[in-house]
């Protein structure tokens, strides 16, 4: 049997953890801190807890070079309970910004009124580019409805009704004075990965509120926080186990309508465990938060902060160090691999590819992968293929050893083929 050492794991998530931080939580879930309990039993209302959740909060902002009008919250059900959160919360806080225009009572008819006729305007915008931005749209479809759900962009238009490009921006059609613009920074079924901030989005004089879903590639790469209005993702690729979320948003765009006036606009309320402002005043411990998890999140981010001195900057090149290693693998054999996006959008965490011969000659790449300890390479069942995830957990050496793989096995499939 291989020990962990051989092994080098490319999952799509949950992703492979540093060995050092699982040790540590080995041994927490056992005692922790000498305290006689492990770290899972003790109270999550404890101070124990709250100084786990306050340091991860701090190491994340200092990472992330995160402003102070921001606030960071974790939660759970993953990225897509946030699908259905994002578009609760700004729907909301655009009802709450409309409100205060008007400058009405609730209880006054004609305050009502004018509010039902700004929601006949009200709209959700949605840049498609792959399956995870898609199911959000849809989540907003069902909750509020398809004539409040504004699709600026489908990358599937102009891509012969598949995934794998994101379409040049003098073509996006934005709303004027959308709840929020949103869209998934990282696809992971289709390695489809934004260059950067779209331009079209950047601070102006009518700026939009952008959300993004950074799931699969947070702390991978320098961000313009403050370009942002929220930014979420899952703990499970890059900063821990998973179990909780990340929510980072602006504060000012966390009030909430009272329930009572979204009933009367016929707008949903969301669940009390999806309002970011409970959350925030909470502390994250609105309800029973998994510290556990907390404290795995908050053990990664103190080993990248004493791994980088710069900060995600020092990440950032390692991160495009590798990518760029695999990637050169794969282009130098174009009659054996395709690499199934747009150059000028693939993913540096997901790198997605076909092999030439079929389904038969992929089996063949993925069975001698794992005989060398890659493993974790087959690609989404939607999409098949190779997806070798390259989180930030994967080594610049596991990089390699895949590189080489990849040529190796190249090498000898031509070989066969000649014969």
């Amino acid at each position: 049997m291989p020990s962990r050492s051989d092994i080098t794991y490319f999952g799509a998530g949950p992703a492979l953890l540093p060995t050092a931080v699982l040790e540590e939580a080995a041994a927490a879930l056992l005692n922790y801190n000498a305290t006689g309990l492990g770290i899972a039993e003790h109270s999550h209302r404890s101070e124990i807890a709250t100084t786990i959740i306050n340091e991860a909060k701090a190491d994340l902002a200092s990472y992330l070079d995160i402003p102070d009008d921001y606030e960071i919250c974790f939660m759970q059900g993953g990225g897509s309970a946030q699908f259905s959160a994002m578009a609760y919360n700004f729907v909301g806080n655009w009802v709450t910004r409309k409100y205060k225009e008007v400058q009405g009572s609730e209880s006054d008819e004609s305050t009502v009124l004018k509010l039902k006729s700004a929601v006949e305007n009200l709209k959700i915008d949605y840049i498609i580019t792959g399956g995870w931005s898609q199911k959000a749209a849809a989540e907003a479809e069902r909750l509020f409805g398809s004539e409040h759900v504004n699709i600026v962009a489908d990358s599937r238009k102009a891509n012969g009704g598949k995934f794998g490009t994101i379409p040049n921006e003098d073509t996006w059609n934005l709303s004027h004075d959308a709840a929020m613009v949103y869209y998934c920074d990282n696809e992971t079924v289709h390695g489809v990965e934004f260059p950067g901030f779209p331009k079209c989005l950047e601070r102006g004089p009518e700026r939009p509120i952008v959300v993004a879903d950074m799931s699969s590639n947070i702390l991978s790469r320098k961000i313009p926080i403050s370009h942002f209005s929220a930014i979420f993702f899952g703990a499970q690729k890059n900063l821990g186990s998973t179990g909780i979320t990340v929510v980072i948003i602006q504060k000012h765009l966390l009030p909430q309508p009272s329930a009572a006036l979204m009933r009367q606009l016929g707008l949903p309320i969301p669940p009390r465990i999806f309002e970011f402002e409970t959350i925030v005043k909470n502390n994250s411990l609105y309800n029973t938060l998994s510290i556990f998890d907390v404290f795995i999140a908050g053990r990664v981010l103190k080993r990248l902060l004493l791994q980088h001195p710069d900060k995600v900057q020092g990440q950032q090149i390692l991160s495009q160090q590798k990518a760029q290693l695999i990637y050169c693998a794969l282009e130098a054999y174009p009659a054996i691999y395709q690499i199934i996006p747009d150059e000028a959008v693939r993913s540096r965490m997901n790198i997605c590819f076909r092999i030439k011969g079929g389904d038969a000659v992929e089996e063949a790449f993925l069975k001698d992968a794992a005989t060398v300890g890659l493993t974790g390479l087959k690609g989404h069942r939607e999409l098949k293929g190779v997806r070798a995830s390259n989180y930030n957990s994967i080594s610049l050496e596991g990089a390699e050893k895949l590189a080489n793989f990849i040529g190796a096995f190249a090498s000898r499939s031509w070989t066969s083929s000649v014969e």
